[in-house]
């Protein structure tokens, strides 16, 4: 195990408990990747601070809802990092309703406008956020548009925003 591999396992054994644990693959070009899941949406906050410590930058955060998750009631969240030109992700299991995390942003100044997203698209609060405001969503829509199925397909088949926003409410409005 590398340096960077043993200070990562101990800084988030130390953060989110002792049986934390992160799984490091390195593939054919020599690029290392760490995954940790977190065992709650509480330890987020420490393990951040603790890659933070480690030198680590925020290099994205994405929301998303795997099947075997929601069958269970459940939603992903992942925090992705590189340190020194590796990439640890951190996954929060949150539930479906009523899901909150904790704010990066004053650890992680440009996650501000990741949280905002997270909030405006999906049904999840991020708690002491210091601007909560939505980013580009007219107030008129409805909260957490992204909630509703919107096939991957049809983001990536060169549908316009418009005809993408016409079905989401058109949708919304069928289920009024």
């Amino acid at each position: 195990m590398s340096d960077l591999t043993t200070n990562v396992a101990a800084a988030m054994a130390s953060a989110a408990g002792e049986l934390t644990e992160v799984t490091w693959r390195r593939d054919r070009k020599g690029v290392l990747t760490g995954w940790c899941r977190l065992p709650s949406g509480e330890a987020l906050l420490p393990a951040a601070r603790a890659v933070a410590e480690l030198d680590g930058r925020l290099a994205m955060v994405t929301a998303y809802l795997p099947e075997r998750a929601k069958e269970n009631g459940a939603r992903e969240i992942a925090y992705h990092f590189d340190l020194d030109g590796a990439t640890l992700t951190l996954t929060v299991i949150l539930p479906l309703e009523w899901a909150r995390v904790p704010s990066l942003t004053p650890i992680f100044r440009n996650c501000d406008w990741q949280e905002r997203e997270l909030m405006e698209l999906y049904d999840v609060q991020v708690v002491g956020h210091p601007d909560p405001r939505r980013l580009f969503l007219d107030h008129s829509l409805p909260h957490a548009p992204f909630e509703r199925l919107v096939p991957y397909s049809t983001f990536t088949n060169a549908a316009t925003s418009k005809a993408l926003w016409d079905k989401v409410l058109a949708d919304d409005r069928e289920d009024a």
